[in-house]
């Protein structure tokens, strides 16, 4: 009797690997922590993002409108102009921070809840 046993191997390619990485990729269970701390942190930001906008813009546009008003003091020698342009441009800057605490406190309040309850399930799923 002439047994014999054959076997031949060819090592995938560069190309085949990295398709087959892909849709194995596909199958894999997903990391929720990963997707957990993804939306916590894009909440955050909706959170926070509309208040530093808004106390941001308020400010920058203040400092240039007192600016302008010191300028004209001066500069120009409009003693009562620039003290009035001055004053006028303390206002927006004056209300910068409140309106800062009061935009947080809107976003606090819409997103608060499912930050909370997302923050407690990562940290819960850290500890076991």
């Amino acid at each position: 009797m002439n047994e014999k046993f054959e076997y031949t191997y060819a090592a995938p390619t560069k190309a085949e690997r990295k398709e087959a990485e892909e849709i194995r990729k596909r199958y894999l269970p997903t990391d929720n922590a990963k997707d957990k701390l993804q939306r916590l942190k894009e909440l955050d930001k909706k959170a926070k993002q509309p208040a530093i906008i808004t106390s941001l813009s308020l400010g920058i546009v203040g400092t240039l409108i007192f600016g302008l008003g010191l300028a004209l003091t001066l500069e120009f020698g409009k003693m009562e102009w620039g003290v009035l342009i001055s004053a006028i441009g303390l206002i927006p800057v004056g209300l910068a921070y409140p309106a800062y605490l009061r935009l947080f406190a809107r976003g606090k309040k819409k997103y608060g809840k499912e930050i909370l309850k997302l923050s407690e399930d990562i940290l819960k799923e850290k500890e076991e």
